[in-house]
C-alpha cells in the first residue's frame, strides 16, 4: 500500500520516516519530494509498504503523531491523475525555441500568460 505523509519537517530524512514505520511492518519504499531547484524538502512523501494490514496500522500509529516537531498527516495515497504535473511551470528550453522560430509567436505567448502588452514590435538585435 502506498501512503502519503504530510506536515514533513524540512529536517526528517528519509531514514528517520523509514524507522518510523518500520515499528509497524516491513516498508519497500521511502520518498521525500524535494523541490527540483533548491533540493529541499517540499514537506511530504510517500511511504510504500508490502502488508495492507501493516500499513493500516501504520496510518492508524501515525497519523497526528509528532516526529521532530510537527504533527504528521497520515492516510493512504491517492492514485495519480492521467496528465497531472503539478504547476504551469514554463520550459525555458522551448520558450527560447519558440522565439528563435518566431519572435513575433513568442511574444504573444508571454501576453496571453499575463505579460504587459506595450504596443511596441519587439526587435531583436543580430
Amino acid at each position: 500500500m502506498n501512503i502519503y505523509v504530510g506536515n514533513l519537517s524540512y529536517e526528517v530524512t528519509e531514514e528517520d520516516l523509514k524507522e518510523a514505520f518500520q515499528v509497524f511492518g516491513e516498508v519497500d519504499t521511502v520518498k521525500i519530494i524535494k523541490d527540483n531547484y533548491t533540493g529541499r524538502s517540499k514537506g511530504f512523501g510517500f511511504v510504500e509498504m508490502p502488508a495492507k494490514s501493516e500499513a493500516q496500522s501504520a496510518i492508524e500509529g501515525l497519523n497526528g503523531k509528532d516526529l521532530k516537531g510537527r504533527s504528521l498527516n497520515v492516510n493512504e495515497a491517492r492514485p495519480r491523475s492521467e496528465g497531472r504535473r503539478g504547476g504551469a511551470r514554463k520550459d525555458p528550453e522551448a520558450e527560447a525555441e519558440a522565439e528563435a522560430e518566431d519572435p513575433r509567436e513568442a511574444r504573444r505567448g508571454r501576453e496571453a500568460e499575463g505579460g504587459r502588452h506595450t504596443g511596441e514590435i519587439e526587435t531583436q538585435s543580430v
